[in-house]
């Protein structure tokens, strides 16, 4: 990768693992459901008018908005109001590469290699690492919402693999579509309509702020040069720069929200992500890629087809 566009991926990284403080800060005047309709309206409109629609069925367009979208997104953000930090936010939604490993395994009989295999059980172990160290010193049930987002996700790659669709821009702009009206309505269901009355009528600059950073910086902007990226390069040349965000995502919220990781949850991560390295380089596979937190999807085993990017 040239030096240009290895920076370009960098500046990917900065903005996806910023994305968890930015949604985090904004979760404190809006309800985590209404602020993710916010969201994806910002994302869908005006794109669809102008992005041609995705390759791809309709059910299955709107099965993948429903489990990358609807079912990650509203998942982190409450998980992220019920307190979770921030930056072990960021570090532990990547366990959703060792659950579309299990689940491609069992639903679609595709074994994972023996890197994979090995990949998976070293990022389980981090991973396990890190709810203990995190349930040490506080509740775990954020921790617990944090896996089901990620096996949400996870569940979205599978869809999307078992259809032969890649997530490229289009599927993101039109996949958008999935998600406001029933966030909305949950919303509505959770938090009342007096409380999302005040929330809209009353909404701050960090709000606004935030909103238009997740929708525009991270989702349109960091989606547009990603995808870029991988028409250019292997997959093996640039998948591996998204091992940054959680990294970027811990600095950040220890910068901003002076959220410092213990020392177990460090050595846990560290586990962790040594083994998402493993199991995404598990072999020269085509484009896998992200959401606009720091997706990573693994590489496929030798003789499939592609896993979604």
């Amino acid at each position: 990768m040239s030096p240009k566009h290895g920076l370009l991926a960098l500046v990917v990284m900065l903005i996806w693992g910023a994305n968890f403080v930015v949604i985090d800060e904004g979760l404190s005047d809006v309800p985590p459901l209404l602020f993710l309709a916010m969201r994806f309206v910002l994302v869908a409109f005006p794109l669809v008018f102008f992005v041609r629609p995705p390759q791809a069925p309709w059910r299955t367009v709107v099965a993948i908005g429903a489990f990358m979208s609807l079912g990650q997104f509203s998942l982190l953000y409450l998980a992220l109001d019920l307190g979770m930090p921030a930056g072990l936010a960021s570090l532990v939604l990547q366990a959703q590469v060792i659950l579309t490993i299990v689940i491609a395994a069992i639903v679609l009989r595709e074994p994972p290699t023996g890197r994979q295999v090995v990949g998976a059980f070293l990022g389980t172990a981090g991973l396990v690492l890190v709810v203990v160290a995190h349930g040490i010193s506080a509740p775990v049930v954020p921790v617990l919402v944090i896996l089901c987002a990620a096996l949400s996700w996870a569940t979205g790659n599978v869809i999307a693999r078992k259809a032969g669709v890649s997530s490229g821009f289009s599927l993101v702009v039109w996949s958008a579509l999935v998600v406001p009206l029933p966030a909305l309505g949950l919303s509505l269901v959770i938090d009342g309509s007096d409380e999302v009355g005040r929330a809209l009528t009353h909404l701050s600059g960090v709000a606004l702020a935030s909103t238009a950073y997740t929708a525009i910086g991270a989702s349109v902007i960091g989606y547009g040069i990603w995808n870029s990226l991988l028409a250019r390069y292997p997959a093996s040349a640039v998948v591996p720069y998204v091992l940054l965000v959680p990294v970027v995502g811990i600095l950040a919220a220890w910068i901003v929200q002076s959220e410092v990781p213990t020392a177990l949850e460090v050595v846990g991560g560290a586990v962790m992500l040594a083994g998402v390295a493993i199991a995404t380089r598990a072999t020269r596979g085509p484009r896998p890629g992200p959401t606009p937190e720091a997706p990573i999807v693994p590489s496929r085993p030798a003789g499939s087809a592609s896993l979604p990017r």
